[in-house]
């Protein structure tokens, strides 16, 4: 399987890859909690369907020491007991940010209020910055069909 665009290739696309890979680096470098920043990768990634994104943020955050448990369990938070309150509320967000469509009004008030007990404004820029480029990455691989299972962990640098 290949993808049906060559992103490297492209100057177009290349310049763009480059401006969301520099937002990634203020996200990776910010005070958000690199674990929470993989779980909320794999969780966008899961439900938008991004077999690449999936492969490649499981694989790095199992690099960074995550346990399979918790990786297996990303899909099923609200009923598993090894996710922090914190990691819940960043979690919620990421599924209400993702699901903007499915739901009237986007964001609720409960899901920002609940994120904001645990972390702070730059923290709550950070994951809402997190939140729209996971998404950013899922739409370009999902739309390109860029096939997952290749991936290894620091392969982007």
């Amino acid at each position: 399987m290949q993808a049906r665009l060559d992103y490297a290739s492209s100057p177009v696309a290349a310049k763009v890859m480059k401006h969301i890979v520099a937002a990634g680096k203020a996200v990776a470098d910010s005070t958000l909690p690199a674990a929470t920043q993989h779980l909320v990768e794999i969780r966008a990634s899961q439900i938008n369907g991004c077999g690449f994104c999936i492969d490649m943020h499981t694989k790095d955050a199992a690099h960074a020491g995550e346990s399979a448990v918790r990786l297996n369990l990303v899909a099923a938070w609200r009923e598993a007991t090894v996710f922090t309150e914190a990691e819940r509320a960043a979690l919620e967000l990421a599924e209400q940010g993702t699901r903007i469509a499915d739901a009237a009004g986007g964001v609720t008030d409960e899901a920002w209020a609940n994120a904001a007990k645990h972390y702070d404004e730059d923290q709550l820029a950070a994951l809402v910055s997190l939140i729209a480029l996971i998404n950013t990455w899922n739409r370009l691989n999902v739309i390109a069909q860029r096939p997952a299972g290749d991936y290894q962990p620091g392969q982007f640098g």
